[in-house]
């Protein structure tokens, strides 16, 4: 751990716990420094409160108490979850305590160079893949971040002779101050969770700190085709490495209906790749430039590309049954997301999707269901996708009470050569727990045939 000294005698309030504020106070503890935890949960059943109270930690359960800051802190930690309009973070603010994410600690005390992830979509599977190449590649690569894996417990454990591959949110962003990634990659900037940034441009500026302390020894690999992500790269100092779907580029990596370049040249063929979807062909070039920029040889990247299938839930490959190909995109909650997907393919698809139900338009879809053969409706917005989709001259459509019986409606609605794709377009909780489940179901169901 690097200058493992650097929080010794500071008084430090960690808000929020589950596992990154758990993480955050143990680290700090461990580092000399004088905690309080407070986390809004009860203190009944708070497992991890009670594991810091028998290290002889404080822990104020059941609230954010505004009085809290009366007991002189140097700095705030919290969880990436708390809004700032949280009025301990308020007044923090206004009394110039600093406020991090535990993003900004794990960057503080890795010995290993940072790779940081960021994008409205595509960073977990870009994640996912370059930690693969460079795992192959033998760079000795950790994995971090939003995608599972607390950043601040792999900090502790990294060496200077690795890597860690971090995937990092808006929300974590927000809350650096030092944060200097080595590599730094913006996979693309779409309007996403304004009722916590409050604004387009706030999200834009959270997502921008993954370069606002680079420099030119830094690299910056971004989507060169997105005029919105553009304006925001202008005030960063590192070298840049734009990736671009629209044809062969003498800079940065490119690519066209036939090959993948490399500054202009040509470096592997599109037909490799296993992956499906333009969305999924940005994710690639980003992490190949990152894995090209780490001096990975070009037969692990070839070797990588040609056998990845995604991330689980993200227009994962599951299986093919007698010439008919499923994917599992639970992970797509909304119609952006839907849409990316369903622009994957042109074979004849049958999509299962539908869930929560927010009230929003599914419109957005319109001009990707030209492919969609059928549709299977499921959760408390199957009636209104179902109209959605017969307003899109589908006729082939109905209702399912659960994925078994979707499954078992898809594969005999099906012929060999077509697609079955669950691809939501809705959160999961008006049946499953999470997308997780959801997408587990649809696994479990498939392996049923």
């Amino acid at each position: 751990m690097k200058n493992p000294d650097q929080f010794s005698g500071m008084k430090v309030l960690v808000l929020g716990l589950a596992k990154s504020g758990f993480a955050a106070a143990n680290m700090l503890h461990e580092a000399g420094a004088e905690i309080v935890v407070n986390d809004a949960s009860p203190e009944e059943g708070n497992q991890e409160a009670h594991l810091l109270k028998e290290k002889g930690i404080e822990v104020i359960c059941g609230g954010h108490p505004p009085e809290i800051l009366e007991f002189g802190f140097d700095l705030v930690v919290k969880n990436p979850g708390i809004p700032y309009s949280n009025i301990v973070i308020e007044k923090a603010i206004q009394k110039g305590i600093p406020v991090w994410t535990e993003v900004e600690l794990a960057y503080r005390i890795s010995e290993a160079p940072v790779i940081a992830v960021t994008g409205s979509n595509g960073k977990t599977t870009t994640t996912t893949l370059l930690f693969h190449i460079l795992n192959i590649g033998g760079k000795k690569p950790l994995i971090a971040g939003n995608i599972g894996t607390v950043a601040t417990s792999v900090a502790q454990e990294a060496h200077s002779d690795q890597l860690i591959v971090m995937e990092v949110s808006s929300f974590q962003l927000a809350g650096t101050e030092m944060f200097k990634p080595h590599i730094a990659i913006w996979t693309n900037l779409y309007d996403a969770h304004l009722d916590y940034h409050g604004s387009p441009e706030a999200y834009a500026q959270a997502k921008a700190n993954i370069t606002k302390n680079q420099t030119a020894e830094d690299y910056l690999i971004y989507n060169a085709d997105q005029p919105e992500l553009l304006e925001h790269r202008k005030d960063s100092h590192a070298t840049m490495v734009p990736f671009s779907l629209s044809g062969r580029t003498e800079s940065g990596i490119s690519a066209d209906e036939q090959f993948i370049y490399w500054k202009g040249e040509p470096y592997a063929e599109r037909a490799m790749i296993k992956l499906p979807g333009r969305h999924n062909l940005e994710n690639i070039l980003a992490a190949t430039a990152a894995a090209i920029l780490m001096d990975c040889d070009k037969e692990t990247v070839e070797d990588v590309l040609s056998s990845f299938t995604g991330v689980r839930h993200r227009m994962q490959f599951v299986k093919e049954i007698k010439g008919r190909k499923f994917y599992n995109d639970s992970k797509a909650t909304n119609t952006l997301a839907t849409k990316s997907a369903l622009s994957s393919f042109e074979l004849p698809t049958i999509l299962i999707a539908g869930g929560l139900d927010r009230g929003h338009s599914f419109e957005e879809l319109r001009p990707h269901m030209t492919h969609v053969k059928s549709v299977i409706a499921v959760g408390e917005t199957a009636e209104r996708f179902n109209e959605f989709a017969s307003s899109c001259g589908i006729s082939q459509i109905t209702a399912a009470g659960t994925m078994d019986d979707a499954i078992q409606q898809a594969y005999g609605q099906s012929e060999p050569g077509d697609v079955i794709l669950l691809s939501p377009a809705c959160a999961s909780w008006d049946q499953y727990k999470n997308f997780e489940q959801r997408g587990d179901a649809f696994i479990e169901a498939v392996m049923k045939l």
